[in-house]
């Protein structure tokens, strides 16, 4: 995987945080069903296809939301080359409005799919040559290589390659924590705060003209 520079490591966890904080509204809003963990969709999928389809179908639709959001997200990248990080979290952040003013209307299914639509999209922030360097809205790999990291610095490797994906592992659980809080104050009105979360990371990457870009050389040297 490419190296990125500290900074762009805590970025990384902030989008991450975003992701967490989404992902538990809307587990708890859609009763245990998810918008950023497609594995556990899939999971439900399976099991709704032997004992209540009516559970797959929504499954299935959030899995299907979830890769149109990708594509977007991914189309996003490819067509606007200057600023394309900022524009893609200025189209985050809209969705995340979009979703919250279905909620309001009641619309459950359809805010679920805008929502899960705009985990796919951020996946697209680290996107280079097609592929995703740091997937933001699920951690199973960011683990692996936590743990790969931490028996290399044991074996006398890199110190600190492991701090990278234990920060990322944290934001998406810290998001999630306060997603979770949020939900129990507010209910669907959380969705509110994610999208103005979005609009500030935007914003902030627009004003100062970030680009997620890897270095060459290894993270924390």
């Amino acid at each position: 995987m490419n190296r990125y520079d500290r900074k762009t490591w805590g970025l990384a966890a902030c989008f991450a945080a975003l992701a967490g904080y989404v992902d538990a509204l809307g587990f708890l809003y859609l009763g245990g069903f998810f918008v950023s963990f497609m594995s556990g969709n899939s999971t439900r999928l399976a099991v709704g296809l032997s004992e209540h389809l009516a559970d797959a179908a929504t499954a299935a639709g959030l899995i299907a939301s979830f890769v149109i959001g990708v594509m977007l997200g991914s189309l996003c990248g490819r067509v606007i080359q200057r600023s394309r990080h900022s524009a893609l979290m200025y189209l985050i952040a809209a969705m995340l409005m979009i979703a919250a003013l279905l909620a309001i209307a009641d619309v459950n299914s359809a805010a679920a799919a805008v929502l899960a639509m705009a985990m796919g999209a951020e996946n697209a922030l680290f996107e280079r040559d097609g592929e995703v360097q740091i997937g933001l809205t699920y951690m199973t790999g960011t683990l692996v290589k936590f743990g790969q990291r931490l028996v290399s610095a044991i074996m006398g490797g890199d110190r600190f390659g492991w701090v990278p994906y234990l920060l990322l592992w944290l934001g998406l659980v810290i998001g999630a924590v306060l997603g979770a809080v949020s939900y129990a104050a507010i209910g669907h009105h959380a969705i509110w705060g994610a999208a103005a979360a979005a609009f500030l990371l935007a914003s902030w990457l627009h004003h100062r003209r970030v680009t997620l870009a890897p270095l060459t050389r290894r993270f924390a040297g």
